[in-house]
């Protein structure tokens, strides 16, 4: 049990982190067109949703590599999403 609240807190903070960021680059960019950032809060949050309802998934054989895979799902959106908010 505590290893799925460990990677639910990871989901939470790391997406919630990359939201932030974009927070922050619509702040240090006034000027700048904010439209571009809210697609990526949108797939974050896309991800949220959807990684938070693949935890609570039912009739689960292999626990082990379904939770494996969440993470590694989460690995892989946040480098895309995080490359998205570079690329800004």
């Amino acid at each position: 049990m505590a290893a799925i609240k460990n990677l639910k807190k990871d989901i939470h903070n790391t997406l919630g982190d990359l939201i932030e960021a974009c927070y922050v680059w619509e702040y240090s960019n006034v000027k700048a067109d904010n439209s571009k950032t809210q697609p990526i809060i949108d797939e974050a949050m896309a991800s949220f949703d959807e990684l938070r309802d693949n935890i609570y998934a039912k009739d689960i054989e292999n626990k082990k590599a379904h939770f494996k895979s969440i993470r590694l799902a989460l690995e892989t959106s946040a480098k895309s999403i995080s490359e998205k908010i570079n690329a800004l």
